[in-house]
């Protein structure tokens, strides 16, 4: 747009809705469901930021990213311009612009929320990012070249997102980058925990071409506690960084938990996700598709679950969550798509029992009614038994969504890195473990968290790294 509008007009402007595949057709494929902005709903939407003096929503974003400066870059039509401001702050822009939060965190911020909804910046930022995807020449050659090489070796375990964040920005400066990741396909939980039609692969994959292609290098089918060992790789690299998440799947602890056809939401994702179960003979890993699936949670992981259920072939896929819809984890976003898709949903339920037949399949889950408490230590108003509300909810497939832990196969191996009492990594305040030169961030240490949160503690750790990296001594190796 050539012509600025004036404050007034901008403040007319209403939130332009994201464009989507039609509810009823997507519940059977598993294409993308969000479209994307057109030119004409980005350069709208971005009309209506208000360029703030204190623009608070940066602060509200993990990584930092200069959000007023985009979005003007985008209204003003100049999407190079864009794509090289975001690029330079967010190393994968295209998949946080599609399962970022940004409604509780960066548009939570936005002064326009407090009279009507706030600048789409989500639907903006996967805007720039696939743009500057599909004129990859034209961002490369503006794109600043890397700093200088430094001669320093960093070894990423794992490449998930906090370890392509954390790669990507010490490449860019200057430092030798390996990432060693334990499954045959970079990615981490955005390739095994993130349906394709929330986030494609593709995307993930041209998100990881653009880091290789900036020198970053990655060996996969490399386990860090049996392949190598923490301490070979910290004496052939001058610093480390582990990222390797919180993947152990936390179960109910009900009876008839071991019967055939309960799944741990990572299991049943990962078959389908990574290896391609829903393509089934034509790829090699099978997965159940029941009739009647029941998916316990009510998080992201929940939905994604849920509705990969529905895509697969469920006449019935539901929600069993134990508190209301208010207290839900879940993306407002994702639980419309959901309801939408024709997911069902029972709140204020608990499982008791999953129960099976005399073959040792899934015939039901035994659950109570529930009735919130006062707030336990989440904050959430603690769920209570109702007494005589128990009842069984037909089912052939059960999901156990509640949550992961830390993986203990990393730091099993080595006992001289301290652990919290969960079995997470603890860092100082520079990012850096009990061994001096291993940092480590993501999940790992906070805890199962958002994809955002892990890019932020990479971001932060890769300049805590540089830091260090450029202090300590040269060591020949």
């Amino acid at each position: 747009m050539e012509k600025k509008l004036s404050p007034k007009e901008r403040l007319a402007i209403q939130r332009q809705a994201m464009p989507e595949q039609d509810a009823t057709a997507r519940a059977h494929n598993f294409a993308e469901v969000n479209l994307g902005f057109t030119e004409q709903l980005a350069l709208l939407e971005a009309e209506r930021c208000i360029q703030c003096k204190d623009p608070k929503c940066v602060n509200g974003c993990p990584v930092h990213v200069h959000i007023p400066r985009f979005i003007d870059l985008v209204a003003r039509g100049d999407m190079a311009s864009a794509a090289q401001s975001l690029l330079c702050d967010n190393a994968l822009p295209a998949v946080t612009g599609r399962v970022c939060p940004q409604e509780t965190q960066c548009e939570v911020e936005c002064v326009r929320g407090l009279k009507g909804k706030p600048v789409a910046i989500g639907y903006l930022e996967r805007y720039v990012a696939d743009w500057a995807m599909k004129n990859h020449a034209t961002v490369a050659a503006a794109t600043p070249a890397p700093q200088a090489a430094t001669g320093r070796k960093v070894a990423v375990v794992g490449a998930g997102p906090a370890g392509l964040t954390a790669a990507g920005e010490l490449a860019r400066a200057g430092h030798d980058v390996t990432i060693y990741e334990a499954l045959h396909q970079p990615g981490g939980v955005l390739v095994y925990g993130i349906p394709e039609f929330r986030l494609p692969k593709q995307i993930v994959d041209l998100e990881v071409k653009r880091l290789t292609d900036a020198g970053v290098k990655i060996e996969c089918n490399v386990v860090v506690g049996r392949t190598w060992t923490l301490g070979e790789l910290r004496e052939r690299f001058d610093a480390v960084f582990i990222a390797n998440g919180a993947g152990l799947p936390v179960f109910m602890n009900v009876p008839g938990e071991n019967l055939k056809g309960v799944y741990s939401a990572n299991e049943y994702l990962t078959r389908v996700n990574l290896m391609a179960a829903y393509e089934f003979p034509q790829a090699d890993t099978p997965v159940l598709v029941g009739r009647k699936v029941v998916v316990v949670g009510g998080g992201n992981v929940a939905m994604d679950a849920v509705r990969t259920a529905k895509r697969l072939g469920a006449e019935t896929a539901t929600i069993v969550y134990r508190r209301t819809l208010k207290e839900m984890p879940a993306r407002v976003e994702e639980v419309h798509h959901a309801e939408a898709e024709g997911i069902h949903f029972e709140f204020l339920v608990a499982p008791l029992e999953v129960v099976g037949s005399d073959k040792k399949w899934v015939t039901g889950l035994k659950c109570v009614r529930m009735h919130l408490g006062e707030p336990d230590a989440s904050g959430r108003r603690s769920p209570t038994p109702v007494p005589g509300s128990e009842f069984v909810l037909e089912c052939d497939v059960v999901v156990v969504a509640i949550g992961t832990r830390a993986n203990p196969l990393l730091t099993a191996t080595c006992p001289e890195l301290k652990l919290n009492k969960r079995g997470n990594i603890e860092v100082d305040e520079n990012g850096m473990t009990s061994i001096p030169g291993i940092f480590a961030g993501g999940d790992i240490v906070r805890g199962a968290a958002t994809v955002i949160l892990a890019m932020g503690d990479g971001k932060n750790a890769a300049a805590k790294i540089d830091d260090y990296l450029r202090q300590a001594p040269v060591v020949a190796r």
